[in-house]
């Protein structure tokens, strides 16, 4: 009897640790990594969502595996195989890395599947009034345009995008614009110019939600955000600084793009972090990657790639039990 009620309780604990381990996030990747010699494929790998790889998901070298979701309660993964015929299939295949199975035609819910939102500083068609407000002024007045500023969702802090038109830097998109930006505590009235900020090295224009263009800050938990894009030079590129407010302080979030993706409801974030001239293992060849990666409400960051990889990323999709919305997906494709 005793025997029998101790294989039940441990049968029990190997069922609960079993669900809890199944109930974390987990992040789908598909991750093209390039090789020295020969042709490089894409395929899924599964993380969990601290950055640890659970398992590849797909080893086929007949094409290039892309656009992984999940499917809506997260048991099944739905992705694109591009062959070099240009021939697209659509697969599918479970988060253990079984019942993989070709489909005769992608489902509804893939095809309709968009990107989550993100921040980017494209801008996008809308009606004339949007978060930036500026200062009213007399009809006719023959005053310079006022600075634009941007309120954070809570009423505790004001960005003012101020310019001086006599300082060189704030003429160009590069280094050391936005010095005279100013970040205004509107509890106390203290203000502080962006180049008086721990880690300021320049700020052009501040991001925004892709779905809507008066979203300029990222608020979950302690974590209090904006994010500001900047042009290097014509080798770098441009890249991309998180604004903590909570310091204040500049976190540059890639030596070159990055595209914040949030979280809702996780006081964390991703990046789509673009890396120039990355060098490819095993030979004296570079090339421009792409990575997946997760930032914590400290601004601490993981990567969901091999260390020291050269890897493009073809798209992701990340399950959240329990957490609205459940699944956040990147596409490769267009929307």
């Amino acid at each position: 009897m005793r025997s029998t009620l101790r294989i039940l309780i441990v049968a029990g604990i190997f069922s609960l640790s079993a669900t809890s381990t199944r109930a974390a996030a987990e992040t789908v990747i598909a991750i093209r990594y390039l090789q020295a010699e020969g042709t490089s494929h894409s395929h899924l790998y599964l993380y969990r969502e601290d950055g640890k790889l659970l398992c590849q998901l797909t080893k086929d070298n007949s094409g290039q595996d892309s656009d992984p979701i999940f499917a809506p309660g997260g048991s099944v993964i739905v992705f694109t195989r591009e062959r070099p015929d240009n021939v697209r299939e659509f697969w599918s295949v479970d988060p253990l890395g079984k019942a993989l199975k070709k489909l005769d035609v992608a489902p509804d819910w893939y095809t309709q599947t968009k990107s989550s939102p993100y921040f980017t500083n494209v801008e996008q068609e809308e009606p004339a009034s949007t978060a930036a407000t500026t200062s009213p002024t007399e009809s006719g007045s023959p005053s310079p345009t006022p600075a634009p500023t941007y309120k954070s969702p809570d009423g505790s802090i004001e960005l003012i995008l101020r310019e001086d038109p006599a300082d060189e830097d704030d003429q160009i998109n590069g280094p050391g614009h936005g010095k005279n930006f100013v970040l205004r505590d509107l509890k106390t009235g203290t203000e502080t110019q962006f180049d008086k900020i721990p880690g300021f090295y320049g700020a052009f224009d501040i991001l925004h939600d892709n779905q809507d263009n008066s979203g300029h800050f990222l608020f979950e938990g302690p974590l209090r955000l904006a994010f500001f894009g900047l042009h290097l030079n014509s080798t770098d590129g441009d890249t991309v600084f998180a604004l903590d407010l909570s310091g204040p302080r500049f976190v540059r979030l890639s030596p070159n793009w990055a595209t914040p993706n949030p979280l809702p409801g996780e006081a964390a974030f991703l990046t789509f972090t673009e890396n120039r001239y990355v060098p490819i293992p095993g030979s004296q060849k570079t090339a421009n990657c792409s990575y997946m990666e997760r930032w914590d409400d400290k601004l601490n960051h993981i990567r969901y790639a091999r260390d020291k990889s050269a890897a493009l990323c073809y798209g992701m999709s990340m399950y959240r039990p329990g957490l609205s919305p459940p699944i956040i997906t990147m596409r490769r494709t267009s929307d």
